[in-house]
């Protein structure tokens, strides 16, 4: 008799998933199409700690997210930020902002750097930051905010968590 039961029971929830209809989702939103995201990887807003006399470079690894291959290049944009900092670490005394070979990058008109994304292909990229043994005592802070961008074109957003990278120079 317990066989028949269970028995049952297994037809039961067989008939179910067989009468599931199987539909073709599509995959997006037409507004979001051109709609990508850029983070720290990992995606936190974890605090990196290091001591001024390090020296190599700092890198800070980012991850893009995107599905498409596109005819245009995705640049997203972030920033050295010491606003509302009581200890604010100096760029170009304290750190620099470079490129893979510790070439120092120098900001926009706004204060802003730029990272490219070719075809705004889904990818990793650094951020690297030297750091210049500056003698002032104590610590000194920046925050590395990623700002995305908006264009006619396309959107590099963030999430709520991991665009920010506080680093404390000791």
């Amino acid at each position: 008799m317990k066989w028949i039961k269970y028995m049952a029971v297994v037809f039961s929830l067989l008939y179910i998933l067989a009468s599931c209809e199987d539909k073709d989702y599509p995959k997006g939103v037409e507004e979001y199409a051109h709609h990508y995201y850029l983070v720290f990887y990992p995606n936190t807003n974890d605090t990196v700690r290091v001591q001024r006399s390090q020296a190599g470079l700092l890198k800070l690894p980012v991850q893009f997210y995107s599905s498409f291959t596109r005819n245009y290049d995705a640049v997203a944009y972030y920033i050295a930020d010491t606003a509302r900092i009581s200890n604010r670490a100096v760029r170009g005394t304290d750190f620099e902002i470079t490129d893979r070979n510790g070439t120092a990058l120098q900001p926009d008109g706004d204060g802003r750097f730029s990272l490219t994304f070719s075809k705004a292909v889904q990818a990793k990229d650094t951020i690297y930051v030297k750091l210049l043994n500056a003698a002032a005592p104590g610590s000194r802070r920046v925050t590395i905010h990623i700002l995305g961008n908006t264009t006619e074109q396309y959107t590099v957003d963030t999430f709520a968590n991991g665009h920010l990278r506080p680093l404390v120079i000791n």
